[in-house]
This record gives structure tokens, C-alpha cells and sequence, in this order.
């Protein structure tokens, strides 16, 4: 029964990390670790992200996405939530 409760409670512990995630964070877009996702990062992993697509979701214009604007363009379904 102990070892039951433990695994049930890892299993949550678990789930919940992986759910309080952004939606690209499994995807890994960000191949250079960097903190923010460039459009070949972004192509790399949705190749039918156009540049115009990616400029329209990079709000700050700085040519390259941050997590906050990767976030909304998935919440808008602009970039797919998974690869």
C-alpha cells in the first residue's frame, strides 16, 4: 500500500510539472538554449511557419520569439500547441 501511495504521488507530481509548462517547452523550439526561439528554430520544429507568419507573432520585433509570444501565438492557434 506504501509503495502504491508513493507512485501515485510521484505520477501527480509529475503530471503537474509537465502541465504548468508553456505548450512549446516539450517541443524543445529553443535548440540553442538561448531563451528565445529564432525562425529557423521555429521552422526547424513547424516548417509550415512562414516569415511573415513569425513576424506577425513576434510583437517586439526583435527577430525572435520569446516564450510569453510563443505562448499567445499558440493560444491564438497561429503556431501549432505540438510538433
Amino acid at each position: 500500500m506504501k509503495k502504491s501511495m508513493m507512485t501515485v504521488i510521484a505520477l501527480t507530481v509529475t503530471s503537474l510539472s509537465v502541465a504548468g509548462l508553456p505548450a512549446w517547452a516539450a517541443t524543445e523550439v529553443d535548440a540553442n538554449g538561448d531563451g528565445v526561439m529564432t525562425l529557423d528554430e521555429v521552422q526547424a520544429v513547424y516548417p509550415e511557419i512562414t516569415a511573415e507568419t513569425f513576424a506577425s507573432v513576434d510583437v517586439d520585433a526583435d527577430g525572435a520569439l520569446s516564450d510569453e509570444e510563443m505562448v499567445a501565438a499558440q493560444e491564438k492557434g497561429i503556431i501549432p500547441s505540438d510538433s
